[in-house]
């Protein structure tokens, strides 16, 4: 007996299985089918909701007009001519006061007046910035000061050009320690071409700077020029030591 039922539980799970493959075609086009049309229906609803939400264009109503409707065309000689302006008249006239007599003023009879002889011996007073025909005398006190150096860079139509160079004598500590070095100095060359100032501006080594300082102020110069005269200048000259040229 239960051998029996084994078996026929065993055919009718075999028989479900099948059932079930003959009707799973069936039941996958059907919800296919409900998958496609909730999809339809979601994406109407949008575009439907959105063609609804459109606000309808404007229309626009054009009336033809008959010629014999048009009124005359504008002259062609009318000009035109600003609207005329009222101006408003003054309420009051004004009035002008009544003249009123003014006693004649007392006069010394001491007081003498004079004569033209007498008036045109004076010397009439100088005005400063007076105009027209009136003789004029400005006196201003100019000073250059000459004593003033020159600015560091001025323009010249001419460089200056040594006549006369001494070199520098080399000092005997550093000839003996075989130190060599270069030193610049700045030279304030006057309208006279003579160095007048000098200044140092770099050295090597500080042994060397006295000499070039005292070379450099017995340097003569032929003066720069500038609009044809004349002008005051700084030269920046370097002075070499080397034992080489000691030997």
């Amino acid at each position: 007996m239960p051998a029996v039922a084994a078996a026929a539980t065993y055919k009718g799970a075999q028989y479900g299985a099948v059932e079930l493959k003959n009707v799973y075609q069936k039941y996958w086009m059907i919800g296919f089918g409900i998958a496609v049309a909730i999809h339809f229906l979601i994406v109407g609803s949008y575009y439907l909701v959105g063609l609804l939400s459109e606000e309808e264009p404007p229309t626009m109503t054009v009336r033809i007009m008959k010629y014999s409707e048009l009124g005359p065309p504008p002259s062609i000689t009318s000009v035109n001519t600003p609207p005329p302006m009222t101006v408003s008249a003054p309420t009051a006239k004004p009035t002008v006061g009544a003249p009123v007599p003014v006693p004649d003023a007392e006069v010394s009879a001491e007081q003498t007046m004079a004569t033209q002889t007498e008036m045109s011996q004076q010397v009439a007073p100088l005005i400063e910035g007076a105009g027209g025909d009136a003789s004029v005398e400005i006196q201003q006190d100019i000073k250059i000061d000459e004593d003033a150096p020159p600015a560091d860079f001025v323009p010249v139509e001419k460089d200056p050009v040594p006549v006369k160079k001494v070199e520098p004598k080399y000092p005997e500590l550093a000839m003996r320690a075989g130190l060599e070095g270069k030193v610049w100095v700045k030279i304030w060359v006057d309208k006279e071409g003579r160095p007048k100032q000098v200044v140092l501006l770099k050295s090597d080594a500080e042994i060397f700077n006295e000499p070039a300082v005292e070379a450099a102020k017995q340097w003569i110069f032929t003066p720069a020029y500038m609009n044809n005269g004349p002008v005051a200048v700084w030269v920046s000259i370097p002075f070499r030591f080397r034992l080489a040229d000691r030997k």
